[in-house]
């Protein structure tokens, strides 16, 4: 089993502002498993507000050569465990049981979906996501990408209402506001109603992630929307967690360490009764094209990673005014574009 990692940058089409950074290029570390001729391609982006750098990822992963064989073969879900206890980095192992899991259906010749046993029906739209900016800017944002059914919109300012009102002028889709941790309880259970009414489907992660139960607890019963949990909701046990305080979970692959525990979530937040989201960092295909295939476990998708970017260095699963197009082939159906492999990777 070969492992290589290649550092890649993924500039933007725009500077995309959320309420707590911005960015115009978003370093991005690829990791390669090659066995047999077969290759599976993972993907992590580096995130300053998790402390997760690309320095620390590939040390981590760099240190994965006592146990990698085991992937060759023991299916991924199998493995994962003791790649977590190794690794103790969940972005870095992200991306390693994403690889693992492309290889592994690569070699069985079907793609990721199928391999897990689910089957392409009842498929959500993604939603398309517009960055904090002033009302002009994100107007212009949206209208540059007409016809989606759905638009996210980034909030966290102190023209949040102003914002969604302005943008409810220039289109009819269904919006689903982010306030990513900014607003107080009082505001989040205010702005639900106003937002209600200018046709906002839920509001994602309003309160701190340090929010007391309590408080959380006060929005779940007095919201006049459905709050969906983000940064409360990172790994498997928080799940459990969210039951009774939020309407629904948004899973990040990248948070919770890979594909084996991201279906692990969204299926045992569906048997809890939550809402099931599945979300994106700013990545390029090889990391969309992966986490499209648990679509057929979400009841939202927010996936248009790639679509923010200005060059992508890679080809496969396509969200088109929000739809998810498959790319042909087994895996993910990721693949390189070759004029932008890294000329030397680090190899294990």
């Amino acid at each position: 089993m070969k492992l290589s990692l290649h550092r890649i940058e993924l500039p933007l089409k725009r500077t995309f502002t959320i309420s707590r950074e911005s960015l115009d290029v978003q370093p991005s570390l690829v990791v390669v498993l090659e066995h047999d001729g077969f290759l599976g391609l993972g993907e992590v982006t580096e995130n300053a507000y998790y402390g997760h750098t690309l320095d620390a990822m590939e040390a981590a992963l760099l240190s994965a050569k006592p146990w990698l064989s085991r992937y060759v073969a023991e299916c991924p879900e199998t493995v994962w465990p003791a790649a977590n206890e190794a690794l103790n980095e969940r972005f870095a192992l992200s991306a390693l049981d994403m690889a693992a899991h492309d290889l592994w259906a690569r070699r069985k010749g079907q793609r990721l979906f199928e391999a897990w046993g689910l089957a392409w029906q009842d498929i959500p739209r993604s939603s398309y996501t517009i960055g904090i900016d002033s009302i002009d800017t994100m107007v212009a944002k949206l209208q540059e990408m007409p016809g989606w059914d759905i638009y996210k919109i980034k909030l966290g300012t102190p023209h949040d209402l102003e914002i969604v009102t302005e943008l409810r002028k220039h289109t009819q889709a269904r919006f689903r506001v982010d306030a990513n941790c900014a607003w107080t309880v009082e505001q989040t259970i205010k702005n639900s109603y106003e937002m209600a009414e200018l046709g906002v489907e839920f509001i994602e992660q309003p309160l701190s992630p340090n929010a007391s139960d309590a408080d959380r607890r006060k929005v779940f019963t007095n919201s006049a929307l459905p709050i969906i949990a983000d940064e409360n909701c990172q790994v498997t046990a928080d799940v459990d967690k969210c039951h009774g305080q939020f309407h629904g979970v948004n899973v990040k692959i990248c948070k919770c360490g890979g594909l084996t525990p991201a279906k692990q979530m969204l299926t045992h937040a569906k048997q809890l009764g939550l809402k099931t989201m599945l979300g994106c960092m700013i990545e390029s295909s090889i990391g969309i094209s992966a986490a499209a295939h648990l679509a057929p476990l979400l009841d939202y998708a927010d996936l248009d990673g790639a679509v923010l970017l200005r060059e992508e260095p890679a080809t496969g699963v396509r969200i088109e005014q929000g739809q998810i197009q498959l790319a042909a082939g087994p895996g993910s159906g990721s693949s390189w574009k070759t004029d932008v492999v890294t000329p030397s990777p680090t190899t294990l």
